[in-house]
């Protein structure tokens, strides 16, 4: 089993209540986490207004799977999300 972690910081830039910011990332856990081989959960900065910290992780019998799998996800996160993705960090577990 080939096991991988993405973790992707955000900055919100203007955003000035948790309210927007939960609003402006609202589709990360249901559009990623219906994936059956994908867990999601937002990792850190929860009471911050500007900055957002998600956790991706994958699973598959393919390390290939995998990676594609993240890249995916940050690909489409890049283009899909109303905030300014300021770091991206893969681990393999």
């Amino acid at each position: 089993m080939n096991v991988a972690l993405l973790k992707i910081e955000f900055y919100l830039s203007g955003c000035r209540s948790l309210k927007e910011k939960r609003r402006r990332l609202q589709g990360i856990r249901d559009k990623y986490g219906r994936a059956a081989n994908v867990a999601v959960c937002e990792s850190d900065h929860q009471d911050t207004h500007q900055r957002a910290q998600w956790c991706f992780v994958a699973t598959a019998s393919s390390a290939d799977v995998v990676d594609r799998t993240l890249s995916d996800i940050e690909r489409s996160l890049q283009l899909g999300v109303d905030a300014e993705m300021v770091a991206a960090h893969r681990q393999w577990l």
